[in-house]
């Protein structure tokens, strides 16, 4: 009896120091982070601590905001010059990304006698480049990257480049058809005296330019 008591007694004590043992490494047990091999100390990769490394990598990430982002940011802005039919001629600044169409309605809007189906108002504008409204009479140069047939917006499409009555010079106005190096000076003298072209009909007021020669180069020229 007393031997069984004694066994009774030692089981129940080893019992107690285990149930202690355990309740004490339960309050003080602390988790070690991971660590990647060579990562400093306080760089902690557990993901539901402190989010993935990947999900941390593409917010830091240079190229998280995505190509050109940081030259759009900088330039941001692309000036063109809008000229012919419109309310206010002139260079107007607009926004990275902008239309024919914003152009034409920053430099007041086209006039009564401008025909804007000959432009293609849907283009994205270029920094530097000459927006021209025409008239419905009126062919218009190739606008920058304009491609295809009739790209020039007019029956001389397929001529290729066409000659600005107001910049050419004169080994470029001696290069258009029917014109020689006389008419080109003429060309040229009547610019001078009358300041610049403002339609295509008055290359018809130079002495030497009839009906017929004013038909073979009303499709190659422009203002």
């Amino acid at each position: 009896m007393r031997a069984a008591v004694g066994v009774a007694l030692v089981i129940a004590g080893i019992v107690a120091v285990l149930g202690v043992r355990l309740a004490w490494a339960s309050v003080h047990d602390t988790t070690t982070p991971v660590r990647a091999p060579g990562s400093s100390p306080g760089v902690d990769l557990d993901p539901a601590a402190r989010g993935s490394p990947s999900t941390a990598a593409a917010a830091g990430s240079p190229s998280s905001a995505g190509p050109g982002t940081a030259s759009a940011g900088a330039t941001g802005i692309v000036v063109v010059d809008v000229v012919g039919q419109v309310g206010r001629p002139g260079l107007v600044s607009l926004p990275a990304g902008s239309r024919v169409a914003d152009a034409i309605t920053a430099a007041g809007g086209a006039t009564p006698e401008a025909d804007v189906s000959l432009l293609n108002q849907a283009r994205l504008v270029i920094d530097g480049e000459q927006i021209r409204v025409p008239r419905p009479d009126e062919v218009i140069a190739a606008a920058p990257g304009a491609a295809g047939p009739g790209a020039a917006g007019g029956a001389g499409g397929g001529v290729g480049a066409l000659v600005s009555l107001n910049s050419a010079d004169l080994a470029t106005l001696d290069g258009l058809p029917g014109v020689g190096p006389v008419l080109a000076q003429r060309i040229l003298d009547w610019r001078s005296e009358h300041g610049r072209f403002t339609s295509v009909d008055e290359l018809g007021e130079v002495s030497g330019i009839g009906d017929k020669l004013m038909s073979q180069l009303r499709p190659r020229v422009t203002l």
